[in-house]
C-alpha cells in the first residue's frame, strides 16, 4: 500500500479525550503524527466538527477536526 499521508503516522496505543464545550468523550490514540492521528472511539457520531484532543500522559493538547471516520474509529486532522 502506497503512504498518501503529508507525514508518517506511529502507532501508539493511548488513553485521550475528545474535549469540546464543557464535554468530553474517552477515546484511545492509535496512531499519530505532526499533522493528524486515528482514535478509536464508542459511537463515532458523536464527535463534533471542532475539538480538543487531550492526552494527559503526554501533556499533548491539539484542536483538530474529523476527516473520515467508520463504525469505531475516526481520522483527525490538527487545525
Amino acid at each position: 500500500m502506497i503512504e498518501k499521508r503529508a507525514t508518517p503516522r506511529k502507532r501508539v496505543l493511548k488513553s485521550g479525550m475528545i474535549a469540546f464545550g464543557g464535554g468530553g468523550i474517552d477515546c484511545t490514540v492509535r496512531n499519530l503524527s505532526q499533522s493528524g492521528a486515528a482514535l478509536d472511539v464508542a459511537r463515532p457520531a458523536g464527535v463534533p466538527l471542532s475539538f480538543m484532543l487531550v492526552i494527559e500522559a503526554d501533556q499533548f493538547i491539539r484542536r483538530c477536526h474529523p476527516v473520515w471516520r467508520n463504525e469505531k474509529r475516526i481520522g483527525v486532522a490538527f487545525d
